[in-house]
């Protein structure tokens, strides 16, 4: 199957293939939009069970960043890489380096930051090979570093919107919240709802991850094919994609879904679902933009620590905005997102 045949191939301007034998890199760099500026998005080392799981995951993740971007006001377009792992694959220099030749080979196209499996000095290394990168580490008071503490804000503060909307609640404290993954943004969102009075639930299939949240806030540890199903008011989850569908959705007790992670519903249908049973679903790529959002000051260097808590700030604005228009529409949360989303990307390209 071309990738034009993909399902998940929307109008994607390029996807780009590239391998370094003597590094081990093998990576899919996706630009879904250049509309909105250079398409922006975070670099993934995974290990896929398939090649063609990887294509699936970068277009989806790029298109994703389109919206993102455009949705959080932001002068980037959309944009995802992804460095295939295997078992004997570590995340050495070299591979970045290889890495950020692939990057520099765009022209500054696409610009990389951190994701999943991949740091700060990551990209520092990525840095010797191009320009064209983020989430370096940070200079005095100016925006930059590890982008997950602002995801973890951003996520925080739209919980707190959304449980005000749905819940009528305006306190976190005593509030169920299981955190699906407690990794770098999870591990930090679960410092700042403990701090602000929530119960906390969680799961995580790495035992590291797990430690270093039971010793940084009181937990109540489950298995990690139990968590979407805890008693809960809220579900966050903070891992990989994909996991509301029409199987999980019936099962699910908890009344509002807020989470970190990308691509959390399987398809569209899947928010259409979350309505129907009533659970206030948060679109990922709106409460999640507290990252790029930094990304974005350091790459740009347009501001202060001080300026990305304030965008980061307006985000529980924006889902206000959603939340009242799907109540006003009858539409679900996500079609929402994504009309509005598409009409900010269609106007920049008739500019």
């Amino acid at each position: 199957m071309s990738v034009f045949e993909h399902p998940e191939f929307d109008h994607h301007e390029g996807v780009h293939y590239f391998e370094e034998p003597d590094a081990g890199l093998k990576a899919i760099i996706a630009v879904h939009s250049t509309a909105l500026g250079p398409a922006a998005g975070g670099c993934r080392l995974w290990q896929y069970d398939r090649s063609d799981d990887a294509v699936t995951d970068v277009l989806r993740l790029s298109r994703g960043m389109t919206y993102k971007n455009a949705v959080a006001g932001l002068p980037f377009g959309g944009g995802k890489a992804v460095i295939l792992k295997t078992p004997a694959l570590a995340a050495n220099p070299e591979l970045f380096r290889a890495f950020g030749r692939a990057v520099d080979a765009l022209g500054g196209r696409y610009v990389t930051a951190e994701d999943v499996g991949v740091s700060v000095d990551n990209m520092r290394n990525v840095r010797e090979s191009t320009r064209h990168v983020s989430g370096l580490p940070q200079s005095g008071a100016s925006a930059g570093g590890d982008p997950s503490p602002w995801t973890a804000l951003g996520v925080f503060l739209g919980i707190q919107a959304a449980v005000a909307v749905h819940l009528n609640r305006d306190s976190l404290d005593g509030l169920r919240v299981a955190i699906q993954g407690v990794g770098h943004v999870g591990l930090h969102l679960g410092r700042l709802l403990s701090e602000a009075g929530a119960e906390l639930t969680i799961a995580d299939v790495n035992r590291k991850n797990l430690e270093a949240a039971q010793a940084a806030f009181p937990a109540n540890v489950v298995a990690a094919q139990d968590i979407l199903f805890a008693d809960a008011d809220v579900l966050a989850p903070c891992a990989l994609g994909n996991v509301l569908n029409s199987v999980s959705i019936p099962k699910i007790k908890a009344k509002v879904i807020a989470g970190a992670a990308n691509n959390q519903l399987s398809t569209e249908a899947d928010g259409d679902r979350l309505a129907e049973r009533n659970i206030l679903y948060a679109p990922d790529y709106v409460i999640n933009a507290g990252g790029i959002i930094s990304v974005a000051r350091e790459y740009f260097e347009k501001g202060s620590e001080d300026e990305v808590r304030s965008d980061v700030g307006r985000i529980p604005v924006r889902l206000e905005e959603i939340f009242a228009e799907s109540a006003a529409s009858h539409k679900a949360t996500n079609r929402v997102a994504d009309e509005l989303a598409r009409r900010l990307v269609t106007a920049a390209g008739t500019d």
